[in-house]
């Protein structure tokens, strides 16, 4: 018989579902990790029961992966991830960047350990190339983060040839970054690509003639804050390949 009321196990249970991120498949060792030890403490000191639920929830809730819907507009460039934007300016790109060596304007967001960690594509387009290069762990938030940390850089072409640059950074506490991504691949805008374990940073790097349109201290969210618009190609566009 229909659930008129609402008050059905099911109907209660698909809004939950719906209420609560699903959790990147990258974070579920670490939470499994900390649900483990929290089980272990209790068994062997008859306490923690509490707390070790709290640190598994906390886990569980730094790895989610909240569904989002990019805006109806072609031509831009959207925010690969949540946080602050740190800084917009032109730099030039670093080696591992399929780009120009010429300078470009670089969108750096900021993640702090509150924020969203998984990624999102910024464009549609095919992967030119993914590089991961090792190096230290120094503060996210510091500028020279983005040439001496561990990162993983992906660039990006749209149908139009036009390259966009993502690089995840690792932070302080980050010490795994997670991305499926290889040459070739397709993506669109706003789809989910990957993860980057506790406080980080991602660098957007756009092409010749984008426009910025976000600016230092502004919140962004992933898929969805428009970071930029991409100049006009005659005769192109920036649309998926078929």
């Amino acid at each position: 018989m229909p659930d008129s009321t609402g008050t059905s196990p099911t109907h209660i249970a698909r809004l939950v579902r719906e209420a609560v991120p699903p959790m990147h498949p990258g974070g579920r060792p670490i939470v499994a990790g900390v649900g483990l030890a929290a089980a272990g403490l209790r068994l062997l000191t008859g306490r923690g029961g509490a707390t070790g639920l709290l640190a598994t929830a906390a886990a569980a809730a730094f790895f989610r992966a909240p569904h989002r819907t990019p805006p109806a507009r072609t031509g831009v460039v959207l925010a690969p991830a949540d946080g602050t934007v740190a800084t917009v300016g032109e730099v030039v790109p670093p080696p591992e960047l399929d780009l120009p060596r010429d300078p470009c304007v670089r969108v750096s967001v900021f993640l702090s350990l509150l924020d969203v960690h998984v990624q999102w594509v910024p464009v549609h387009g095919r992967v030119r190339a993914v590089t991961y290069t090792p190096g230290a762990f120094l503060s996210a938030d510091l500028d020279k983060a983005s040439e001496d940390n561990e990162r993983n850089a992906i660039t990006v072409e749209t149908a139009a040839g036009q390259r966009v640059g993502v690089v995840q950074i690792a932070g302080l506490l980050a010490r795994r970054i997670v991305c499926p991504l290889t040459a070739g691949d397709e993506v669109a805008a706003g789809e989910l690509f990957g993860l980057i374990r506790f406080g980080s940073r991602v660098d957007t790097y756009l092409p010749p003639g984008a426009s910025a349109l976000v600016t230092p201290g502004q919140r962004s969210v992933g898929a969805e804050t428009v970071l930029a618009e991409l100049p006009p190609v005659p005769g192109g566009d920036t649309g998926p390949r078929a």
